[in-house]
């Protein structure tokens, strides 16, 4: 089925509130998703594997900086969604970068983290080149990297299915880089450790985004029909609200 951008907006953003997820945090995420979808990056499809935990956030600890200096930092997300905590890890960054020039940001324990594309498409329009590197799964290794600009609108995205071992410590850590002074680029090496690699450039990218705008965006309508049953509990909550306050004078 094909809905509006902002029908799926609208929709995307009760389904967050209704899961607990703070004032901005809910605007972050169904930001996120809308934008890896309106530019072919299958943000429905990331969201489906996602929509079973995001509950759960609610449970865990905030994400915490356990070590920082002027130039870096560490953060622990404790299991967290990136559309739950990534967008201020980038904050973080171009906050770093601004003052120093370079910073590097290290992100542990933080799941979804595709999710980050938005974040750095917001922080290259800043005026601050940033780019990220992360790993995903267990029996077979993806890459991920991803890039942009100061000054750009669009940044480009690489994923590789590699021959690597799993590391424990590489299954939801992120790297972010950012630069107020050089612009940062990255690419997945031709390797033989590479066994299949996908590359988007900006221009790519952008021309998705036109696609996009054209057609519309088509959902799963099971996966509409669920983001709208959590969504749901928000308009039943605002409902009852309005009932107790109705004769409150």
């Amino acid at each position: 089925m094909h809905v509006s951008m902002n029908e799926l907006k609208a929709a995307l953003r009760r389904c967050f509130e209704a899961a607990n997820y703070f004032v901005g945090n809910y605007e972050d995420a169904a930001n996120m998703i809308l934008w890896l979808e309106k530019h072919g990056l299958n943000g429905l499809q990331e969201l489906q594997r996602t929509l079973p935990y995001i509950k759960e956030d609610r449970n865990k600890d905030m994400s915490t900086v356990i070590y920082e200096d002027s130039t870096s930092a560490i953060i622990d997300s404790h299991g967290r969604s990136a559309l739950n905590c990534i967008a201020s890890a980038v904050d973080l960054a171009h906050a770093k970068a601004l003052e120093c020039g370079i910073a590097t940001i290290s992100v542990h324990n933080c799941h979804n983290r595709k999710f980050i594309l938005k974040a750095l498409t917001d922080c290259g329009r800043r005026g601050i080149s940033v780019v990220a590197y992360w790993r995903n799964g267990a029996d077979v290794v993806t890459e991920y990297t991803a890039a942009i600009n100061a000054g750009a609108r669009y940044p480009s995205f690489s994923q590789a299915v590699t021959n690597l071992e799993s590391n424990e410590q590489d299954k939801q850590a992120l790297t972010i880089i950012c630069s107020s002074r050089v612009d940062l680029t990255s690419s997945l090496q031709n390797s033989n450790d590479h066994q299949t690699r996908f590359h988007m450039s900006a221009k790519e990218i952008t021309k998705e985004k036109e696609k996009t705008i054209d057609n519309g965006i088509e959902i799963d309508e099971k996966l509409w029909q669920e983001i709208n049953q959590i969504g749901a509990a928000v308009l039943v909550e605002n409902s009852e609200q309005s009932r107790q306050g109705a004769g409150a004078n």
